[in-house]
């Protein structure tokens, strides 16, 4: 399974008082990871959402290791961890500037019509997509 590996710019508003980066920031940086990793496999979100069709986050789980902190290089390295033509579970690890794990993480994700928000198979909708994911997990990609 190959990861890509994303920089993030550590802004000053997504600190904190203690100086470090907030929480939350990091499910906006792991979406960053995300994005760019459907990008490498040639995919696009803008282009599903053309067919009236997004992909909410319906699990997210973050483990926080240590603080990253303005001024700091930081790394997302993202994977597909599993997919079963429903669901879509992304793998991610925030890295320091020393690829020290700072946070690790995942996000499963399911699409739906926009106007619904009724599930719909990946692997009917968007059967690229479903061939992409299946050539990643079985290592072709």
């Amino acid at each position: 399974m190959g990861k890509i590996v994303t920089p993030i710019e550590v802004r000053y508003q997504e600190t904190d008082q203690m100086g470090v980066v907030y929480h939350a920031n990091y499910l906006v940086w792991f979406e960053i990871g995300r994005t760019k990793f459907v990008e490498s496999l040639g995919l696009s979100y803008a282009a599903m959402e053309t067919e009236n069709v997004v992909s909410p986050v319906i699990d997210a789980q973050l483990t926080y290791k240590s603080p990253i902190r303005y001024g700091e290089k930081a790394f997302v390295e993202t994977w597909l961890e599993d997919y079963d033509g429903l669901r879509t579970v992304y793998g991610y690890h925030v890295l320091n500037e020393h690829q020290q794990i700072a946070v690790s993480g995942m996000t499963k994700h399911v699409i739906v019509k926009k106007d619904t928000f009724r599930p719909i198979s990946l692997r009917r909708a968007f059967p690229d997509w479903h061939r992409a994911y299946m050539m990643h997990l079985e290592g072709e990609s």
